[in-house]
């Protein structure tokens, strides 16, 4: 049974930059299929757009979407490189559900096997993946659940590696998009594999298609991973691009394959058609600060982090900054040292405060240091 979302604007932010908490329309126009659903803005964390977001639900093959992360953090720490051979077990070959056919002593780089994951949700290479990281898919797993407790992902307990049915394996379209927005955030090369449509593996003997729709038809889309079970039924965490802002969109127990494509298209589109993530500078570059007594005369100050601001589209022309800055300070200065603040504004309204701190270090000057340089000025000055 449909059902219409009541779209509610999240105060919570993982990073600043977000728009104010305020009453969503009553009647948001979009209506879902789904039984849980969240929209999440990539770079703020900010969730836009929730219904049951925290319903604890099986997620069927959404669950490789932690598996991915936890490979892809070992790859770009240098743990684990993409063309290293992995060997394939029984038991892995003896995964059933959806797969693409290992035999057991059968090797196959660790890129193929991520490619089989991402595009066509392999049970077999999820599992050979895991058994090579970590040495059986069990301690595989407890290193998911303290990666989940790391992300915050109260509403999540993971059984296995691929999401094949198992009683108290679960988690929510909340806490999907949290390790979505991990993966895709701080890992982008994830998109090699997640856009991919059309494929194949075994030098082109086993051809894959990815079971996400959204990569051919939907514009933007950049992944990122489906699931099905009976009793799971039609789940996704969808993600796209457009003009430089990243959605991500969980559906979960959608009834059908199609509605479940239909309700992620839904919830990007509102995302797409009602928000938008603006750079926000300093009305003018940054000066120096005087440091008194340094062996430096001056420090130059540098913003803490790049400032993104998501707002609402027709609210971009409201952004304004104010600047706080020191005229002066004394020295030592440690490098990271904060030397004032740039304030945010939508209108009146306080949205994000960036600190912005010292450049470099500035040593305090010994006291041969002093005299030395006050007899430079009296002798400049004569």
């Amino acid at each position: 049974m449909k059902k219409y979302v009541s779209l509610l604007l999240a105060a919570l932010v993982l990073t600043a930059g977000l728009p104010p908490a305020q009453a969503a329309p009553s009647d948001s126009g979009l209506s879902l299929s789904c039984a849980s659903c969240v929209l999440m803005e990539k770079e703020t964390g900010a969730f836009l757009l929730e219904e049951n977001s925290h319903e604890k639900l099986e997620p069927a093959s959404v669950t490789k979407i932690m598996t991915l992360l936890l490979v892809m953090e070992a790859v770009d720490s240098g743990q684990l490189s993409k063309d290293a051979p992995v060997t394939v077990s029984a038991y892995a070959a003896g995964m059933g559900g959806s797969q693409v056919y290992l035999e057991e002593g059968e090797q196959m780089p660790v890129s193929e096997m991520i490619k089989c994951v991402t595009v066509v949700s392999g049970n077999d290479c999820a599992v050979a993946l895991a058994e090579h990281l970590a040495g059986s898919e069990g301690a595989f797993v407890a290193r998911m659940n303290q990666r989940a407790q790391e992300l915050g992902m109260t509403d999540t307990t993971f059984l296995n590696c691929t999401g094949l049915p198992a009683q108290g394996h679960v988690t929510s379209a909340h806490d999907i998009a949290l390790m979505s927005r991990e993966l895709i955030l701080n890992h982008p090369s994830i998109r090699e594999y997640t856009t991919i449509w059309m494929d194949s593996i075994r030098n082109g003997e086993f051809g894959l298609t990815n079971t996400n729709r959204l990569v051919r038809f939907y514009q933007g889309t950049t992944g990122l991973k489906t699931g099905f079970t009976s009793s799971a039924m039609y789940c996704m965490s969808a993600t796209a691009e457009r003009d430089g802002m990243e959605l991500i969109a969980v559906v979960m127990k959608s009834p059908s394959t199609n509605q479940r494509f239909d309700d992620a298209r839904a919830l990007l589109d509102y995302g797409f058609a009602n928000y938008t993530v603006v750079p926000v500078y300093p009305d003018a570059p940054l000066a120096p600060v005087d440091v008194l007594l340094g062996t430096s005369a001056q420090v130059q100050p540098r913003l803490e982090r790049d400032c993104r601001l998501l707002v609402r589209k027709g609210e971009e022309g409201q952004v304004t900054t104010r600047l706080s800055l020191a005229e002066d300070l004394e020295a030592p200065v440690e490098q990271g040292q904060t030397l004032g603040t740039l304030e945010v504004y939508v209108g009146d309204e306080l949205r994000d405060t960036v600190p912005i701190l010292a450049a470099q270090p500035v040593d305090r000057l010994s006291i041969p240091g002093i005299f030395g340089r006050m007899l430079s000025k009296l002798l400049m000055a004569g």
